[in-house]
């Protein structure tokens, strides 16, 4: 009985410390993972698309490295650090996809759950509003209205995930905030528009009546 007992005892203390290895080395690989997203985002904001494009890649390739090494452990792949991170780098590609006005990749081009995936884009609405702010300062301009559209598009999607939160990850909240984001961004295209028109018309006046 006790040879038996140290074998079992023996056998569980190898495996948890197998399982905590893996626990750790996630950790840092989502940590790596977050930050390569975060400037990903602040590199295409400053249109400095070649360096996005190459964290994009190094992300991507983090997701494949963390999705191999928790093969073996999908309660841990599943966890909420791991997944968070992974819905940073949803964000990041498609932030970076709209914002040039190139296709979007799916979940499967990014290797990543469906759930995960949803999440992200309706994360990327803020990242839209920031974009559409930017170019708003220059003046209105029909960028910032495509980008409104695409912020319009994706509401319309998410609006119809009706689905549990267990199910979709709680995309229900994501999805009331991303609502008052899109119309303080309609709002703000409208001042813009309305201002450049004015603008306009007090150039066309000056044209038609100069001064003596």
């Amino acid at each position: 009985m006790m040879d038996q007992f140290t074998t079992i005892t023996e056998k569980a203390r190898k495996i948890f410390e197998e399982r905590t290895a893996a626990r750790d080395q996630a950790l840092v690989q989502a940590r790596q993972l977050t930050r390569l997203c975060a400037h990903t985002i602040r590199a295409i904001h400053r249109s400095e698309s070649q360096p996005a494009h190459e964290l994009l890649n190094e992300a991507h390739q983090l997701v494949k490295q963390m999705k191999a090494d928790l093969l073996k452990y999908p309660d841990l792949y599943y966890a909420g650090y791991t997944q968070d991170a992974i819905k940073e780098f949803s964000e990041a590609s498609l932030t970076c996809a709209i914002i040039e006005n190139m296709a979007l990749p799916t979940p499967e081009d990014l290797d990543m759950e469906y759930n995960t995936y949803v999440n992200g884009l309706a994360e990327c609405i803020g990242e839209l509003r920031r974009r559409c702010l930017d170019i708003l300062r220059q003046g209105y301009s029909e960028d910032a209205e495509r980008l409104l559209n695409a912020m319009d598009e994706i509401y319309n999607f998410l609006v119809t995930m009706d689905y549990p939160d267990a199910v979709t990850n709680g995309l229900r909240r994501q999805t009331d905030l991303v609502r008052g984001i899109i119309e303080r961004t309609r709002a703000d295209l409208t001042m813009s528009l309305r201002e450049q028109h004015l603008q306009e018309a007090l150039i066309d006046f000056g044209k038609r009546f100069p001064e003596k």
